[in-house]
Formats: structure tokens, sequence, C-alpha cells
């Protein structure tokens, strides 16, 4: 095995201290690592999560809203008059459905009937009615 070059004239150095000295910084990095790592996860658990819907007008506040504001503002947004929408909710009440344990009749309905209406994606229609992803597409 050749010897490693000078870096400087008259300097040897020593394969096994560098090694050693190798080891010693990648070891050094590790730590530095998990030390971060562990931080930062320490700091999200202990951090309340922050509210995603904070609107001020829920999604009922809004399909209330609609049905008594203007009555053409009902059909531009969920495609039909109020008394249609009130006839169809009085529909679906007689075929046995009902309000879920969160969610009206009434606000079902009109998500089903915004989505039908914009195209929207399933997040944009949970932002309009402040309700999560997977609520809005059940």
């Amino acid at each position: 095995m050749g010897s490693l070059p000078e870096v400087l004239p008259g300097l040897h150095l020593n394969p096994r201290s560098e090694i050693h000295n190798r080891i010693i910084q990648y070891a050094v990095l590790i730590l530095n690592l998990l030390i971060s790592a562990s931080s930062t996860l320490i700091a999200s658990i202990n951090d309340p999560p922050e509210p995603y819907h904070t609107s001020s007008l829920s999604g009922e506040a809004w399909v209330i809203e609609l049905l008594t504001g203007h009555p053409e503002r009902i059909h531009c947004e969920l495609g039909m008059h109020a008394e249609v929408f009130a006839a169809l909710i009085s529909e679906l009440r007689d075929f046995g459905y009902s309000d879920s344990k969160f969610i009206s009749l009434e606000e079902q309905l009109a998500i089903f009937l915004y989505t039908s209406v914009t195209g929207l994606s399933i997040r944009h229609v949970g932002e309009r009615f402040q309700r999560s992803n997977d609520t809005i597409s059940r």
C-alpha cells in the first residue's frame, strides 16, 4: 500500500487518524440531524393545530342565506329556485332521507347541487361549505 501524498512539506498524514476523524465528523453530523429533527417534532406536538375552515359563514348559514335571499341567487348557485329546492327536500324526506349527525339534509342537497352546477373540485366546495374534503366527498 502506497503512502499518502504530502499535504505540506514534511507533514505525513496517518491513515488511521484520517479515517478516525472522518468517522467522528459523520457521527457529529448524524447527531445534529437527530437533534434538529427531534426538536422540530417536539415543537409541532406542543403547538395546537390551526383551524383550516375559519369563515364566519358556515355552510348551513350560507344555505339559509340562499333560501331567504334574492330568488335568483339560489337559482344561480344551486340551479333551482327556492320552491323547487323545498319540494325536493320534502320528496327526499318522504323517501326516508334525513339529516346526518352533523349536516342537515338541506345542506347535503345544497352541496350536491352546488358541485353539479359549478363543477368545482371537492377542495373548493369544502371551502364554500366550511367542511372537510372527506365530508364533501361522501
